[in-house]
């Protein structure tokens, strides 16, 4: 049985989602972050030194890091959700796997925590450029790669989607960011139509 502690409004969305996609048997145990700081709670620590989610146990084992699980877990349990190794395909899929949580987290986060800084009276020196132009540069990037693409890889659904699905879905959610992204807002509306999508959505707003 695989195990998922799953921590509300975090990358977590991603394995639930890979999860009910899936269909594979699994135990949800939830995690809520602190409603003052925002933090995970001290008691995920107990699961895994970090304190983070998306963890699962599988096997005897404590497994984080999402791109690690969504690769593990496709591969022992949905290898239809990832092109073989011989295939042309297989070289963009692993870039896009490792894409969504290297090259456009950190704008991404940047972005996010940059704002925080400076409602809060901060004065910023280099990270607002910064983020600024990496932000544009990175989702740009992916704006021109989606056009006119129903998923990002080969044109099916993949684990490339499981993992970027969830930084398109803070992109137009959380930073409103639709009109400027119109590309990875269709893109999203594609994933948005899947019913494990949707199954995954639910489950999420009765953590929150």
């Amino acid at each position: 049985m695989i195990v998922l502690h799953h921590l509300n409004q975090s990358r977590s969305l991603r394995i639930l989602w890979l999860l009910e996609e899936m269909q594979q048997p699994y135990e949800l145990k939830v995690y809520k972050r602190n409603a003052l700081t925002r933090l995970a709670p001290e008691e995920l620590k107990n699961i895994h030194p970090l304190g983070k989610s998306p963890v699962i146990e599988l096997d005897g084992k404590v497994i984080a890091e999402s791109g690690a699980i969504v690769e593990l877990l496709i591969e022992k349990f949905a290898a239809h959700l990832a092109p073989e190794r011989h295939e042309e395909d297989y070289i963009d899929y692993l870039q896009w796997i490792h894409f969504a949580e290297s090259s456009a987290m950190v704008p991404y986060l940047l972005k996010i925590f940059n704002s925080i800084e400076t409602q809060k009276g901060t004065e910023l020196c280099f990270l607002d450029s910064y983020a600024d132009a990496e932000f544009n540069k990175v989702f740009g990037y992916l704006e021109s790669t989606l056009e006119n693409k129903t998923f990002l890889v080969g044109n099916r659904l993949t684990g490339a989607d499981f993992m970027l699905g969830f930084v398109a879905h803070g992109l137009v959610y959380g930073m409103k960011l639709a009109d400027k992204f119109p590309n990875i807002h269709q893109y999203l509306k594609n994933l948005e139509a899947l019913p494990s999508w949707q199954r995954a959505l639910k489950i999420e707003a009765e953590c929150n």
